[in-house]
């Protein structure tokens, strides 16, 4: 599959806890031509690392984190600050309240847990095509 020419390779940021199966996606990834900016454990490290690069990455996927209980207002003042940013939001929690409040906030896709690594280069691609 094709993810881009040379002068426009889609450019990905992660923000996830530490996860084995998310290092595999990353690897994939990695491998068929996109490019990682960055990677971050927190949105709070996420926030600083985008504030330090010349180039925004196309796409941010998050490994959302409820048992942070400012989690939703740390998405809020992401989106703010980076609103060209699509944002892809990777969970286990299948629950139609949850998906309603990430779309309310700007989200753009949510994968849930489980999903491989097809699933996130189709939604990936959608959003970089859906501008």
């Amino acid at each position: 599959m094709e993810t881009g020419t040379a002068q426009q390779k889609i450019t990905l940021a992660f923000i996830n806890d530490k996860s084995p199966i998310l290092d595999l996606i990353y690897n994939d990834l990695t491998a068929s031509g996109f490019e990682i900016k960055f990677r971050s454990e927190t949105i709070e490290d996420g926030l600083h690392q985008l504030s330090t690069l010349n180039t925004l990455p196309d796409v941010c996927i998050i490994d959302l984190d409820f048992f942070d209980r400012n989690v939703l207002a740390q998405l809020q003042e992401l989106k703010i600050q980076y609103s060209t940013i699509k944002l892809i939001a990777h969970s286990d929690i299948d629950d139609e309240k949850v998906g309603k409040a990430i779309l309310d906030i700007g989200f753009s896709g949510y994968l849930l847990f489980g999903s491989d690594v097809d699933d996130f280069r189709r939604v990936i691609e959608i959003q970089i095509n859906n501008v």
